[in-house]
């Protein structure tokens, strides 16, 4: 059985990101922006097609995201942020909130969204993990507009597996 598979495409060169970043847990949303902005470099992607916005907080990032959408001038969104964990019920429902509207963002938009809002019990948890999220976020967004462009295109078979 042979199948028609669409190879992982990490070109960026050419596309355009727009970013949302939280200002709450600043140190972290900065740390983020970097090593995903580090990352888009590496892949391509030029400065000059990159949009960054921050916004107050995790839950305000899924209505920039829709407003960028709406645009239409972007081949990929990323979502950039840090929820940690306090005393209060008020984590679960920021951290749930907030995923759920950046999934909604890419369905609705039909858009690919990376998100890389971090949700972590406490603040060693996040230092672990920003670089490698915010590559990530980087890496998924350029893969995915590819994806994207592709599959309007109708696919190619080349070979890949």
């Amino acid at each position: 059985m042979a199948l028609d598979t669409i190879a992982p495409d990490l070109d960026g060169a050419g596309l355009r990101i727009g970013i949302v970043r939280s200002r709450f847990n600043a140190w972290a949303g900065e740390a983020l922006l970097e090593s995903c902005v580090s990352e888009l470099r590496r892949l391509g992607v030029d400065d000059d097609d990159v949009t960054h916005v921050t916004v107050p907080g995790a839950l305000e990032v899924p209505v920039a995201l829709s407003k960028l959408a709406q645009a239409q001038d972007y081949d990929a969104l990323i979502a950039l942020g840090c929820v940690i964990r306090g005393d209060t019920f008020h984590f679960e429902v920021v951290a749930t909130e907030s995923a759920h509207g950046i999934s909604r963002v890419a369905l609705e938009h039909g858009i690919p969204v990376a998100n890389a809002v971090l949700t972590t019990e406490n603040e060693a948890q996040a230092r672990e993990r920003i670089d490698e999220k915010g590559r990530e976020a980087a890496r998924v967004a350029v893969e995915m507009a590819n994806l994207m462009w592709s599959l309007e295109e109708g696919g190619e078979d080349d070979g890949a597996q």
